[in-house]
């Protein structure tokens, strides 16, 4: 038969006890290390945008160009097959309005966020992205837009190295 305990044995500290000084403690900040791999496909993705231009990878047997790239397809379920450039103008296939900023703080001005599908990459392949130089009645689902890329100095192989995608121009490809 096991006995079961009613009360721990010991007195309960309370924080003024710690404020107090009334009990032995230390503090330690541990200077922990740690290293994280993004894998093959998302880390070449991520060099790629530092270097200003998108990636995907393609699938022979589903003949599809797949974006973000990923080594293996999840249609046929075998390795994609080779690095491709793709094209940083695409169509606007869903977007949102929000009055909230990145900080979920209220804001005056809206943020445009939504998904582009982009040219090169098989249809529905895109990416989440900010929107910008249009204005919440401008957007559009079906609107050509294009990627406004920030300066190479201020890359840092990350998504946001797209500052937003814009309406496309005319005469632009």
């Amino acid at each position: 038969m096991t006995a079961r305990i009613s009360r721990w044995p010991g007195v309960e500290l309370s924080a003024a006890d710690l404020n107090e000084r009334k009990v032995t403690q230390t503090r330690f900040r541990p200077d922990a290390k740690y290293a994280w791999s993004a894998g093959e496909a998302m880390s070449r993705f991520l060099a790629e945008l530092q270097n200003g231009r998108l990636i995907a990878r393609s699938c022979r047997r589903c003949e599809r160009i797949l974006f973000p790239p990923r080594m293996f397809c999840e249609e046929c379920f075998r390795p994609t097959d080779e690095w491709i450039f793709i094209q940083d103008t695409g169509t606007i296939e869903t977007f949102s309005v929000s009055y909230l900023d990145t900080d979920a703080k209220r804001i005056a001005e809206p943020i445009l966020v939504g998904v582009v599908s982009l040219d090169g990459a098989s249809p529905k392949m895109g990416m989440m992205h900010f929107f910008g130089e249009m204005t919440k009645d401008e957007i559009r689902i079906g609107m050509r837009v294009k990627a406004e890329w920030r300066p190479p100095r201020e890359r840092q192989g990350s998504v946001l190295d797209i500052r937003y995608f814009r309406p496309l121009r005319k005469g632009e490809q």
